[in-house]
């Protein structure tokens, strides 16, 4: 069985992530590094030249690779769950688990990364929060149909496993 780690950008997929799989011994996958990957292009780059819904659309299809041979721990990209029938496929092919964190948490989070973004590249102090606040509005709706929603700021490891395995 798959598990599929949802939430915002910033929120701890990756982190959490390598740990659960560790824990469980199962393959860990970052979404985003494996699109990279595939594409030979950064995140950024992969924006700058073909935009975001091309983007979108190598985000889907490289999401239904995945896991399809190994139990696997996916950290989905921020905006995966949002786009297409993401959210259904993540649904119908694993457990799903929303690590869901407060707008002033992220945006603190993301306050050192937001280069690395390019959703947030530009914008630091309070235009980031009023973007994480806007974009989380937005998102939340997909990251709710998850199977299990935990508080990012202090999931851990065990809580994750009890949830998903029901111990």
């Amino acid at each position: 069985m798959n598990i599929f780690l949802v939430g915002f950008m910033g929120c701890g997929k990756s982190s959490l992530g390598k740990r659960l799989a560790r824990r469980l011994n199962y393959r860990f996958l970052d979404l985003d590094e494996e699109i990279q990957r595939q594409a030979g292009l950064t995140i950024s780059e992969i924006f700058k030249r073909n935009g975001e819904h091309y983007f979108r659309q190598l985000e889907a299809n490289v999401l239904r690779q995945v896991g399809k041979s190994l139990p696997t721990v996916v950290a989905t990209g921020g905006g995966t769950p949002c786009h297409f029938d993401n959210m259904d496929y993540i649904n119908g092919n694993g457990v799903s688990v929303y690590l869901r964190m407060s707008p002033k948490s992220l945006a603190w989070r993301l306050e050192n990364t937001h280069k690395n973004r390019p959703l947030i590249a530009n914008l630091q102090g309070e235009g980031l929060l009023q973007f994480v606040e806007s974009k989380l509005a937005e998102r939340e709706h997909f990251y709710m149909q998850a199977h299990c929603i935990v508080k990012g700021e202090t999931v851990k490891v065990a809580h994750v496993v009890a949830l998903v395995f029901g111990s």
